[in-house]
């Protein structure tokens, strides 16, 4: 009878001591699991969307509570296809990508991460025709798709040599694989793409890049972070951690730049050395605030009627929004 009354209460705070150590063991394995975030890129490979891999690889994303999952599109109609069907909670696209918000896609600007096109090229092939910026006009050159910065660019660069946004034709042919293709085999007699893809060519012999768009336009969002409404609504605080996130990544790769070519050349395929020079061109143009330029957005609202996106301007202040960006100091 003592043995059994020693036993029971023993008994009893082993029970108390496993009931609690299971517990805090839910309780730690529930405040250690991150945040799942899905973000749509419009170019799997392109040297601006690579902070996505480069937070992961750094932990960065790990230290803001956030898992990162990447998803590459082939252009930005397709990312903004994939934020009507709600598969994505960001995407990384382009400035003019914006005009599609005002046609109903269900979405919100949340940051410029990259300004100046300086990483975007036009390139021809090792036999073109095409010496110079004249031998252009009339010229069939592929883009990823209709309404995207490709295109634009396109039509801007032909509208400042003064033949109209259409003196230069255009074909969309999608991914950067399927432009150099074509490009080789002689369908097109250039390609708009990011300028890596124009010193590889030149690297291999097969062209070299003839444009650079970042010497013609100057005041540009290139490209720009979109929320889904669903997803800034519903988890504010996220949009906040992975914008600050995201900040910190960009300070990362300007200040460890050996590093960061390392790792972009994971995510690009470019040899290191092609990756070098892109990283020379391309680092500047991306935001270090992610905040809108007022001069850029009146470019992007022209923008949006050139591409016959929307019929007039849109009031660019309904398309973005700062409100979820680190406040200032």
């Amino acid at each position: 009878m003592g043995t059994h009354a020693m036993t029971a209460p023993h008994n009893m705070l082993a029970c108390c001591s496993l009931l609690a150590a299971s517990f805090f063991a839910l309780c730690t394995t529930h405040a250690l699991a991150a945040d799942k975030v899905r973000v749509g890129k419009a170019s799997a490979t392109t040297f601006a969307f690579a902070p996505i891999e480069i937070g992961k690889e750094k932990g960065i994303w790990a230290k803001y509570n956030l898992d990162v999952e990447s998803i590459g599109f082939g252009g930005d109609a397709r990312l903004q296809q994939a934020m009507v069907a709600d598969s994505i909670d960001f995407s990384l696209g382009s400035g003019p990508g914006m005009g599609f918000l005002s046609k109903g896609v269900p979405a919100v600007t949340v940051a410029a991460m990259a300004n100046e096109p300086l990483a975007m090229g036009l390139s021809v092939g090792k036999n073109s025709p095409i010496k110079s910026y004249d031998d252009l006009k009339g010229a069939i050159v592929s883009v990823s798709t209709g309404g995207s910065l490709t295109f634009w660019l396109v039509r801007e660069f032909s509208r400042q040599r003064g033949w109209g946004p259409a003196g230069i034709k255009t074909v969309a042919l999608g991914v950067n694989p399927a432009q150099v293709a074509a490009l080789k085999a002689g369908n097109v007699q250039g390609i708009v793409t990011s300028s890596s893809i124009g010193y590889m060519l030149e690297k291999n012999g097969d062209g070299r890049v003839l444009v650079e768009f970042g010497d013609h336009v100057k005041d540009f969002h290139t490209h720009v972070i979109f929320g889904t409404k669903k997803f800034v609504t519903t988890h504010p605080d996220r949009v906040k951690r992975f914008l600050a996130g995201w900040i910190e990544v960009i300070d990362f790769m300007a200040k460890n730049r050996e590093e960061t070519i390392k790792l972009v050349a994971t995510v690009s395929q470019l040899s290191e050395d092609i990756q070098t020079r892109e990283y020379d061109k391309a680092m500047p143009m991306l935001s270090r605030d992610l905040r809108f330029r007022p001069k850029a957005l009146d470019v992007l609202a022209r923008s949006l009627v050139e591409l016959e996106i929307l019929p007039t301007a849109p009031d660019m202040k309904t398309l973005y929004t700062e409100e979820f960006l680190p406040v200032r100091n």
